[in-house]
């Protein structure tokens, strides 16, 4: 065999191994999420986008392994155990509490980056949002604690009305988030009508409940399970002829009344970027807990055609954005 051929013949023997190589030395970021991934499927990409603006791309420099609980929060804790097995450079724990707390039992070693709808120095997973210390950084929404803001609004358009509130007993911040609302229903001398379901065949006994007793009204408090079946939720609602309002701008969007929280596509952008900045080294007790500034009050004009329903001149002009 001449050298020259004998050369060539090494050169594409060897040929795949770099790209193998690296390849096997991208880090691997383990994304944990409560929800189902088709509904999640913009706050994703949301997600990859932050990391794409900090130098990070999935499939090229980086590998996620993607775990979802389809709304069956009893999954979490194993699946977060699954990716600290497989060694994951970064855990990101999204959609709510649930995840998150599957995450912190799951590791205290592996930096994890959090997305919370409540307060996550309440909720022990941080000392201090400014500098946290331990693992875990990342962001919250503070989509619970608005829910006494959420009634107030229902209030003003519909002053008279019982409203209906629909809960979730598995999510663990259920129980705050139905005081929270009993306090603010006090404040504003509302009548709520409170029913709970964990799984989807429960949505109709609820709604039967609510016309039962008069609601006139609808709050679907914060939960990521709701969230995931917001279009179900919605169809109920508008059988019902029950105004409602919701936690994310996604809620009004596919046709429910009004919304009022953060912008969920802006906070996991930022979850992708805190991410890629802890695969660059740095330390999530150096990367303070993320918040909103902002809060988006959506009104859907169409939807309040529908319902034969004017909305206050108040609160139109208050409203970020009206789709109609």
């Amino acid at each position: 065999m001449k050298r020259r051929q004998f050369l060539g013949l090494i050169g594409s023997a060897l040929a795949p191994w770099p790209h193998f190589a690296i390849a096997q030395q991208s880090p691997v970021i383990g994304f944990l999420n409560s929800q189902l991934p088709g509904p999640f499927a913009h706050l994703t990409e949301a997600f990859r986008r932050g990391l794409g603006e900090v130098g990070f791309t999935e499939g090229q420099n980086v590998t996620i392994e993607y775990r979802w609980a389809e709304g069956q929060y009893q999954r979490l804790a194993t699946q977060a155990a699954d990716l600290v097995q497989r060694n994951v450079a970064v855990l990101v724990a999204t959609g709510g509490e649930p995840a998150s707390l599957a995450a912190k039992a799951a590791t205290s070693t592996i930096p994890i980056v959090f997305a919370l709808g409540g307060d996550p120095i309440k909720g022990g997973f941080v000392g201090s949002l400014s500098r946290p210390d331990g693992n875990m950084t990342g962001l919250t929404q503070f989509t619970e604690p608005l829910e006494g803001k959420r009634l107030g609004l229902l209030h003003e358009w519909f002053p008279q009305a019982a409203v209906a509130v629909l809960t979730n007993p598995s999510f663990p911040p259920a129980e705050r988030q139905t005081r929270d609302l009993a306090e603010a229903g006090s404040r504003l001398g509302t009548r709520l009508i409170v029913a709970s379901a964990e799984a989807e065949n429960e949505f109709e006994p609820a709604f039967k409940r609510f016309a039962d007793q008069g609601a006139g009204a609808l709050l679907v408090s914060a939960d990521p399970f709701f969230n995931s079946r917001r279009n179900r939720l919605i169809e109920l609602a508008a059988k019902r002829k029950l105004p409602a309002i919701y936690e994310f701008r996604e809620f009004a969007e596919a046709g429910g009344l009004m919304s009022y929280g953060a912008s969920l596509a802006d906070g996991y952008r930022h979850v992708g970027r805190y991410a890629g900045h802890i695969l660059k080294g740095a330390k999530p007790a150096d990367l303070p807990v993320l918040q909103p500034t902002k809060f988006e009050l959506i009104i859907n004009l169409k939807t309040a055609k529908t319902l034969d329903l004017e909305v206050p001149p108040t609160l139109l002009a208050r409203a970020d954005d009206v789709i109609e």
